[in-house]
């Protein structure tokens, strides 16, 4: 989903992740909306002029935790996290 709206305009790339049906669309949708917002509070840009300069999501921790088995078994499993970066420019 990120290869998907990278480089593109603000309100464009929130159209898209608004009908895209995947679980991590919503949450790249609020991670970019949160960018746009930190961007307008803490420098004066143009909200209608940003872009999506960059975004990766890279790995992150992982929760381990372990699931009863058959015959008084358990098997780890492991709950993967990752970090998600967003990066939002003005264009001209």
């Amino acid at each position: 989903m990120a290869d998907q709206v990278r480089g593109k305009r603000v309100e464009d790339a929130l159209n898209i992740l608004k009908f895209v049906p995947k679980r991590s669309a919503s949450i790249l949708a609020k991670t970019l909306r949160s960018a746009v917002a930190n961007a307008e509070a803490t420098q004066s840009v143009d909200v209608d002029r940003l872009y999506v300069k960059r975004i990766t999501v890279d790995e992150g921790g992982m929760w381990k935790r372990f699931m009863p088995r058959a015959m008084g078994r358990a098997t780890r499993v492991r709950k993967r996290l990752s970090h998600i970066t967003v990066v939002v420019d003005e264009k001209g």
